[in-house]
């Protein structure tokens, strides 16, 4: 009986231990920490990417604001769906209702881990809904649009040559900007007329490659990508600056800002708009829905369907041209 009773004692120690832990981790001053668990459980456990990881960590972050400035004391385990209903409606007041259901959307992932690791038996967002938002049809470009942009390029500069063949790989490959800056030139399959492309969550994908748009890049990398100091570190991405560095995200939006301006052009237009003027045209000209989501890289064909909506136009052709009563 004393050996029972030692190991009794024992373990009714060891887990008060434990539960002093757990309240000491997550109590407010371990908000932090709690956040970086969640940080590292998207990146290894869901496989995202640090843009969408820096997406959810704002989400969170502002209902961390809003607690310190009502002084909330209230950690992560014993939040109360009342609070986090208070900061929904606090949010609502100031942000568009497309960012609210990005909040929600955020918060609810969040919750979703802390019961998944045992930190609670509710999810505090469960009954709270998202607003309804209109589905947001992207802008695109006619094909005389990006020729227009195109040929503003000032190729007497030296990166006007490197210039061209982005804009054609955007437009071509129908490649996101990070896709773009991050494309390396062991990536490029050029006598299988394929480049490799590294998406979201570091997936990766094969996408056809044409020859107008293997010549103009084979152009900057022998004519004018050769004669830079590259730094170490960044001798095989493909696109680079004039320090010989990889070109960033910013510096590509404001090429296309610039070249905008130089044609008059009045869309609202960023690098993901060659993007999706990509998906548009193959579709408008009868290309596969599915083939289009495989070169576009969307987990689903649900996302890819959002073209279909854009141009309506070719709908009344497809149908008078393969339906077997007209």
């Amino acid at each position: 009986m004393g050996i029972l009773l030692c190991m009794a004692l024992y373990f009714d120690l060891r887990y008060r231990i434990i539960e002093n832990q757990a309240i000491h981790y997550l109590c407010p001053m371990h908000w932090k920490k709690t956040l970086q668990d969640y940080q590292h459980y998207l990146q290894i456990e869901r496989g995202l990417s640090a843009n969408s990881i820096a997406s959810y960590t704002r989400d969170i972050e502002k209902l961390i604001n809003f607690l310190e400035e009502h002084a909330i004391k209230d950690n992560p385990i014993h939040i109360s769906k009342e609070t986090v209903q208070q900061f929904v409606y606090d949010a609502a007041k100031s942000v568009h209702p497309r960012s609210q259901a990005r909040i929600i959307s955020g918060l609810k992932s969040f919750f979703s881990y802390l019961v998944f690791e045992d930190y609670r038996e509710d999810n505090p967002m469960e009954l709270i809904e998202s607003p309804k938002i209109g589905r947001k049809l992207p802008d695109t470009l006619s094909v005389d649009e990006i020729n227009r942009l195109i040929a503003a390029i000032d190729l007497s500069k030296p990166e006007g040559e490197r210039n061209r063949a982005m804009l054609e790989t955007l437009y071509g490959c129908g490649l996101r900007v990070s896709e773009l800056v991050n494309l390396k030139l062991s990536d490029l399959y050029f006598e299988e007329d394929f480049i490799k492309v590294t998406g979201k969550g570091d997936k990766q994908r094969f996408v056809p490659i044409s020859d107008i748009n293997k010549k103009y890049i084979n152009i900057y990398r022998k004519e004018v990508r050769i004669h830079l100091k590259i730094e170490k570190g960044h001798e095989d991405i493909v696109f680079l600056n004039r320090r010989g560095k990889q070109l960033t995200r910013a510096m590509v939006f404001t090429i296309i800002k610039r070249l905008t301006e130089a044609i008059g052009l009045k869309k609202n237009i960023s690098p993901h708009t060659f993007r999706h003027s990509f998906a548009t045209h193959l579709l408008t000209n009868g290309a596969d829905l599915r083939a289009i989501q495989q070169m576009l890289g969307h987990e689903s064909i649900t996302t890819t369907e959002v073209y279909v909506h854009v141009d309506r136009s070719h709908l009344a052709e497809v149908l008078h041209k393969f339906h077997p009563r007209n």
